[in-house]
């Protein structure tokens, strides 16, 4: 049994109101970003001996996925109303990717950040013990991870990998031990106002060639029912399935069986404040899951429980 790993990871099984006891999980909700607390932040930081970028805190707040985990989980919930005879598996990752990411390759550099993404291990973590401890919660997770995806998606079930993102795109060409007063210049009032806005909806569907690795059918589903609601969805705007992510090495191996999407923060939090902790409005979380839940139980429909 796939169990929870403390620092690591909290595993949640969900089970509808007529599954049978030990039924085998339907669908997997897998946060890679799930660590949105400060005091996940407090407790990886304590434990690490070399220096840090003074504030760091800010990058954390501003770059972890706030209300992934919350519609996600909503998105399990819904899909079980609908297949009561079913039951879901739920991976949250608990290590704060201001340190390391547990959605990239272990092997990733920071020159991703030319692309807008973060590197596996921080480029500002120095200490060799530091960046053993790093990579050895990231080997956890990961193991973890993958196993939650072979026991569904080899069973003929599906995997939704939920995500959050700032409202606009900004111009950080570099993270690196500047990247708190890079992010503080950033969001004064001038520089911020000129930074593209991102779509409120971004499916995640396609590698960089291009190829279609969700479900056909499925991302137009959602772009259409997404704008019913009065949201601006899009396919692809801001991200590919980068190689050097894990979600691309799912959705390679398990193609069609895997979704990831970006939602704005600012549609799921009480207040945006992209440098402090922030609130998730439950109601939010069941409004971006609503479409989402409807898509995944018609596509597991007719498929054995």
């Amino acid at each position: 049994m796939i169990g929870s790993i403390p620092g690591v990871a909290h595993v949640e099984r969900l089970e509808g109101a007529r599954a049978a006891p030990g039924v085998a999980p339907s669908l997997l909700v897998e946060v890679p970003h799930g660590a949105d607390r400060r005091a996940q932040y407090d407790a990886l930081a304590s434990r690490m001996r070399g220096p840090l970028p003074e504030d760091l805190h800010v990058f954390f707040h501003m770059n972890t996925d706030v209300g992934a985990w919350d519609y996600g989980r909503e998105v399990a919930r819904k899909v079980l109303e609908r297949h009561p005879d079913r039951s879901a598996l739920l991976v949250r990752c608990l290590v704060p990717r201001t340190f390391v990411d547990t959605n990239r390759l272990e092997s990733a550099t920071d020159d991703l950040a030319k692309g807008g993404m973060t590197a596996g291990v921080a480029p500002y973590v120095k200490d060799e013990a530091d960046i053993a401890l790093l990579l050895d919660l990231h080997r956890s997770y990961v193991r973890l991870a993958t196993e939650a995806y072979e026991q569904v998606c080899e069973g003929g079930g599906f995997a939704l990998s939920p995500h959050t993102y700032g409202p606009r795109s900004v111009g950080i060409e570099k993270i690196d031990e500047t990247i708190v007063e890079a992010l503080r210049r950033a969001h004064e009032p001038a520089a911020w106002e000129g930074w593209p806005v991102r779509p409120e909806i971004d499916l995640i569907t396609r590698s960089p060639e291009g190829q279609r690795l969700a479900p056909a059918g499925m991302t137009e589903r959602l772009v259409a029912a997404y704008r019913a609601l009065g949201l601006e969805a899009a396919d692809g705007a801001t991200y590919t399935l980068h190689p050097a992510t894990q979600g691309f090495r799912h959705a390679s191996r398990w193609p069609d069986r895997v979704f990831c999407l970006e939602v704005r923060r600012d549609l799921l939090v009480e207040r945006y404040t992209p440098f402090e902790e922030m609130a998730v409005r439950p109601d939010a979380a069941s409004r971006i899951a609503g479409p989402l839940a409807d898509a995944i139980a018609d596509h597991l429909a007719g498929r054995p429980a």
